[in-house]
């Protein structure tokens, strides 16, 4: 009975694949069961049929792994972008004179301290203002005057944020004369404070602390900006919002060239000058970031020596990307939009804010404290003069974690981990820089100006002004969507197979519902033939009879 079973199966199965070879629209099916064939092409046809099959596998997977890695393209805009759309860059500026003489004569303590820090003397008294210094000053000075071990292993009992405010030189006693638009400003409207590792410096046009870094958990004892500007009209992603104006927050230029930008005169008094701390070159550093970046000045600036005239052309560079994105992973689309990561210390994520604060975490993993310029909590130990050394190391571990193998010969993870990819929505200014003297004395000469009471001074002039009205923006878009994917795949099982759509509903057909259908066919043809055979075996034995 069971082997009947199977014979029927088998041969209802073979029904039904006959069936199907005679009426699929695939190409090449029909002629596997088609009975004039012989078995040769039979078996020539089912060899080109797997052959297409292999061969339009293997573009399928092209296609996949193209829409799988490469799912995004980065091109340029339909339109060009004028510069009015976007905020003028915020210029930090920092003075490399670090601290006035009258608070700190760092040279001349320096000479009477430098023998006994060099033989490693810990009881050397220094002031709370000379450890605070040591923090501000340039790794060149490490690396050619004093190593950082021999530092005094003393601690200040002020906070090192708080000395360093009160020795440094007063904003407005080193910048004058401003000027935006061509129209002169008073300094004290258009620039704010700022801590950085290289001190307190000027900023111009950055976001205001509370829409800049998370006020609620940061520490408030040294305050990082003193901007007090609201910028309700524009945000890094949206841009301006139509109810912003001309005179909105951050400020925009109107237009190209020298006339719509800013300017501003520098100066450094001659008896505050110091090479030892702060270098052989004397001036000042300017960084031009977007006003949602915490100024980081020692990563990248442009110098402004004195007794020049610096004039400085921003070329933007601005990266947006299409909403469509959205469902994307941040890894495959390779940005993060800002709602997506989370920064402990900022509230808007920027590339540079992220790898702030990711240097501002290994440093405390790796020394238990922080630099004082650094986002920390009021829990958070500030490092002392002689935890430097530490901090240098672990700023320099965590540049060469992306090439450096550990004992296992594994890539160390912890700036992997910190995950820092660009924004969906950055904006950068490059710049191209001019210098030339500037021949300051007799200019105010000519204008009958008395320079008696410049004696004793440096001075230098810098000017900042977009170098083209309008600049290309680059786009970040679908490479290959879904729909184009399909696409590509339909295409390729067209031409090597003719498969279609209702191909693939036809053999799901043929595996489903038809072999259901002829499942359930068959039981009434039973019932009736086991009911009728008593009838046959009646009339087979009357037969006989007769």
């Amino acid at each position: 009975m069971k082997r009947c079973r199977a014979n029927s199966v088998r041969a209802e199965t073979k029904k039904l694949l006959l069936e199907y070879c005679s009426n699929s629209s695939v190409h090449g099916v029909r002629y596997f069961g088609c009975s004039e064939r012989t078995w040769c092409e039979k078996i020539w046809w089912i060899i080109v049929f797997v052959l297409s099959i292999v061969s339009c596998t293997f573009l399928i997977n092209k296609i996949y792994r193209k829409w799988d890695e490469t799912p995004v393209i980065v091109s340029f805009a339909e339109k060009t972008t004028p510069v009015w759309q976007i905020p003028f860059p915020a210029v930090t500026i920092c003075s490399q004179t670090k601290v006035q003489s009258r608070h700190l004569n760092f040279a001349h303590d320096f000479e009477q301290h430098y023998e006994f820090f060099k033989q490693g003397y810990s009881d050397v008294n220094v002031t709370s203002n000379y450890l605070a210094m040591f923090q501000l000053c340039e790794v060149s000075f490490f690396s050619t005057f004093l190593r950082p071990f021999y530092l005094p292993n003393k601690t200040s009992p002020h906070s090192y944020g708080t000395l360093i405010r009160n020795m440094s030189i007063p904003m407005f006693d080193s910048i004058t004369f401003c000027t935006i638009h061509s129209t002169r400003v008073p300094c004290a409207l258009m620039y704010s404070t700022s801590m950085t590792e290289e001190g307190i410096c000027a900023t111009f046009n950055s976001l205001a602390a509370d829409d800049l870094l998370r006020t609620e958990i940061i520490q408030q004892e040294d305050p990082y900006l003193s901007e007090d500007h609201e910028s309700p009209y524009w945000t890094l992603e949206q841009g301006y919002s139509p109810k912003a104006n001309l005179d909105s927050y951050p400020h925009r230029s109107v237009g190209a060239g020298y006339a719509a930008g800013i300017s501003l005169i520098l100066q450094i008094e001659d008896e505050n000058l110091e090479y030892i701390c702060s270098g052989p070159v004397q001036g000042f550093k300017i960084l031009l970031h977007s006003p949602a970046d915490y100024p980081q000045i020692s990563k990248k600036f442009v110098h402004v020596p004195m007794n020049q005239d610096v004039t400085i052309a921003v070329k933007p560079q601005m990266t947006t990307t299409t909403r469509s994105l959205e469902s994307y992973t941040p890894e495959r689309r390779q940005c993060f939009f800002n709602h997506e990561r989370y920064l402990q210390f900022f509230r808007v994520y920027t590339q540079d804010n992220c790898e702030l604060e990711c240097l501002t975490n290994y440093t405390l993993q790796y020394c238990g404290c922080v630099r004082f310029s650094m986002p920390r909590t009021n829990l958070t130990a500030v490092c002392e003069s002689n935890q430097i050394s530490c901090m240098l190391n672990a700023e320099k571990q965590l540049l060469e974690m992306d090439v450096v193998k550990d004992k296992n010969n594994q890539t160390k993870n912890f700036r992997a981990n910190c995950n820092c990819l660009v924004a969906c929505t950055s904006t950068q200014y490059d710049a191209e820089i001019t210098q030339t003297d500037f021949n300051w004395i007799n200019w105010l000469k000519a204008f009958k100006i008395p320079t008696n009471e410049t004696v004793g001074y440096q001075i230098a002039r810098l000017s900042i002004y977009f170098k083209e009205a309008q600049f290309m923006t680059a786009k970040r878009s679908e490479l290959y969507g879904l729909t184009d994917f399909l696409a590509n795949c339909g295409g390729l099982l067209g031409l090597c197979m003719g498969v279609s759509l209702l191909s693939l509903v036809e053999l799901f057909y043929f595996c489903s519902i038809r072999p259901f259908m002829l499942w359930r066919k068959p039981k009434p043809r039973r019932r009736q033939l086991a009911d009728t055979l008593p009838t046959i075996k009646l009339l087979s034995i009357a037969t006989k009879r007769d």
